[in-house]
């Protein structure tokens, strides 16, 4: 008995993807199907970056078709495009950046700018343009991470060059100052140092811009929500009920100013000792499993307490760097898909597909 199109759409709708968590007819990514006598072509496309598993899901479609009676030659194609989605009401998207994914905290001390670090690397590792922009003015830490030396150049004298390293566009004040040199500026000079980095720096077609907050709901957070269009916004945070009270904070100002919730990231979730392997939660268990209840969002992924991301930070090379196959980096990838896919199911903006109307006297 041969298979139709629908029989086959039919099929598709039983497997779901795993960054989405929909199936593949439901969520839009089947364009596609073609029958003709017992062979069946199937195209897949992606709305987020997914180098590492394009094969799994080619893989596990084959083996879905291949098994229903009638079927002979599977053909399963998996494509990507990435496109800009809508953000805050009122604003217009920045150019040449497609997607604004805002990292925050509230509170410092979790890991949030070495999350931040591994979630654009991991983006960039599954295949998307990917651009890194540092708004911690008073502290910043990017330039470190992301092993950046020497100044940015300017082509015009107006507008900065964005500075490469490890496939990812970046840009902090870091490069700018000397490095034991103190920010001494008030609220007014920060928000605007923030505008001018972002604005006035060349960013080259990206598929996201990872935008790395300082702790706190301050002048920043507020600057870059009300200014800036942010497609959604990503909480990291500790398993400790002191760090929960901030991150709770951070997500309801994301809330008050329409900015999406991406999911939570849980840092330091566990500690594994490198010596005997003892495993202890040095700072709580399920505290961003019971937040992401409370507020009914996603925990996108749970990272260890590891010596190895902080010193892999440190040293400029972070983890999906220094090893990009390993337990750690695996856990960045899925996060980073994770977060994609949400924002692939998010409205689209099509401000940029219809022409400017002009009205003239004739």
């Amino acid at each position: 008995m041969a298979q139709t199109e629908e029989s086959i759409r039919e099929a598709l709708a039983q497997l779901v993807d795993s960054a989405t968590e929909r199936d593949y007819v439901a969520s839009g990514e089947v364009k596609a199907v073609k029958v003709d006598g017992d062979n069946v072509a199937v195209e897949i496309v992606l709305g987020y970056p997914a180098e590492s598993i394009a094969k799994d899901i080619e893989r596990e479609i084959t083996e879905k078709l291949g098994a229903l009676p009638g079927v002979g030659k599977v053909t399963v194609s998996v494509g990507v495009n990435i496109v800009a989605h809508g953000a805050q009401p009122g604003l217009k998207l920045l150019p040449g950046i497609k997607n604004v994914i805002a990292v925050a905290s509230g509170k410092g001390g979790v890991g949030k700018s070495t999350t931040a670090a591994n979630l654009a690397l991991a983006l960039v590792a599954e295949g998307a343009r990917v651009g890194m922009l540092d708004a911690d003015i008073y502290g910043p830490s990017q330039q470190m991470m992301m092993g950046l030396s020497g100044r940015p150049e300017s082509t015009d004298g107006k507008t900065i060059e964005p500075m490469e390293n490890h496939g990812v566009q970046s840009m902090s004040i870091g490069v700018l100052i000397d490095v034991d040199q103190p920010m001494v500026w008030r609220g007014p000079m920060v928000t605007q140092a923030l505008e001018q980095l972002l604005r006035d720096t060349q960013w080259k077609e990206l598929d996201y811009l990872i935008v790395d907050l300082p702790p706190g709901t301050g002048d920043i957070q507020l600057t870059l929500s009300q200014k800036v269009p942010v497609t959604g916004a990503l909480i990291v945070t500790t398993p400790q009920d002191i760090a929960l009270i901030d991150a709770r904070k951070a997500l309801k100002m994301f809330e008050k100013v329409s900015v999406p919730i991406l999911g939570i990231v849980e840092n330091m979730s566990i500690h594994v000792c490198s010596n005997c392997g003892h495993q202890e939660h040095i700072f709580g268990e399920g505290g961003a499993a019971q937040m992401c209840q409370d507020y009914d969002i996603d925990l996108l992924g749970q990272l260890p307490l590891d010596i190895k991301i902080r010193e892999q930070a440190d040293s400029g090379k972070p983890t999906l760097v220094s090893d990009p196959d390993g337990s750690a980096s695996q856990i960045y990838k899925e996060v980073a898909r994770k977060a994609a896919a949400k924002i692939a199911m998010q409205k689209k903006d099509y401000g940029g597909v219809f022409p400017k109307i002009v009205v003239q006297n004739t």
